[in-house]
């Protein structure tokens, strides 16, 4: 997250994870105040709050205060309790930390083993980011954290791999309880269905090839009509739709995050020239690629 040498640039590269010397590699646990006092050092007052993708995951949570922090240029406003998971490759933003007291967990894709990485669906790209657990898993998760916090900062005499290993544990207690939270009376959590979830999937491996619905829909062996449908009642929109926001996040993460051209944008998005990519992001942001990379970069994040 603000990795050991890190220099500040108008390019915003990315991330790598970097822990303190003396501490175990893969995992870090720190306080939100001593996340500023690091940043303050190594990257100004101000270099925080700009845009970042790292290549490891982030969990925070908030004991007091409140903090607006965005991710993929969605904000959420985090109030005490709730958990934000920011997974790698995702953008993020923080905002101001004077106001807010709480926990950030940083750990690396591979540190988790397989199994508890499946069931916890650490890699999923769509889990949702932000949690605001009922009050029996709030208990819970405060405590797994506090555990694990008490862990990695101990100082009793042990090996390094037994040391690893109890934190390995302590992390998995705490990402299997918060993927698996319990659902409000009144909401269930629904599954969604299974030609949506072969759409989702085949979107996020080809949306830099193929734009075109029909494409996805003969490759999976449905109608347009039938995707359409399921993308409908599972995501609120459209597959085409779908499609091309897919795209868009995908576009803005690489304006926010990198000084890219347009055409080398382009051409990674499957576009045919520069000009082309500048119509369709105009037309589903309402912005010039130039003039979001400025914004993006720009100011400091809040509720807008």
């Amino acid at each position: 997250m603000v990795g050991n040498g890190h220099v500040p640039s108008r390019e915003i590269t990315q991330v790598g994870f970097s822990t303190p010397a003396g501490t175990p590699a893969g995992v870090e646990v720190m306080s939100l105040a001593e996340l500023a006092e690091r940043a303050r050092v190594r990257m100004g007052k101000s270099g925080l709050m700009r845009p970042q993708r790292p290549d490891f995951h982030h969990l925070i949570t908030l004991t007091s205060g409140s903090l607006w922090h965005t991710v993929d240029f969605t904000g959420y406003a985090l109030k005490p309790g709730a958990w934000l998971w920011v997974r790698p490759g995702q953008v993020h933003q923080w905002g101001e930390l004077s106001q807010a007291e709480g926990t950030l967990i940083l750990f690396q894709p591979g540190f988790l083993d397989r199994a508890t990485a499946a069931v916890a669906r650490v890699d999923d790209p769509y889990a949702p980011v932000a949690q605001i657990p009922v009050a029996e898993d709030s208990d819970a998760l405060r405590e797994a954290a506090g555990h694990l916090e008490a862990e990695f900062r101990s100082q009793r005499q042990q090996s390094l791999e037994v040391h690893l290993s109890v934190l390995r544990h302590l992390l998995a207690v705490l990402v299997l309880r918060l993927t698996h939270l319990t659902s409000p009376v009144g909401s269930p959590a629904q599954e969604p269905g299974e030609t949506y979830v072969r759409f989702r999937d085949a979107v996020e491996r080809d949306f830099a090839r193929t734009r075109r619905l029909d494409d996805y829909a003969q490759a999976l062996g449905y109608s347009p009509r039938t995707l359409s449908r399921a993308t409908l009642a599972a995501a609120g929109v459209g597959a085409k739709e779908y499609i091309d926001r897919r795209v868009v996040l995908e576009a803005k993460r690489l304006l926010a995050h990198s000084d890219q051209p347009a055409t080398r944008i382009a051409a990674r998005l499957g576009f045919s020239s520069a000009t082309n990519f500048g119509k369709f992001f105009q037309q589903r942001t309402g912005q010039a690629p130039i003039a979001f990379r400025s914004a993006a970069r720009g100011g400091t994040p809040g509720p807008r």
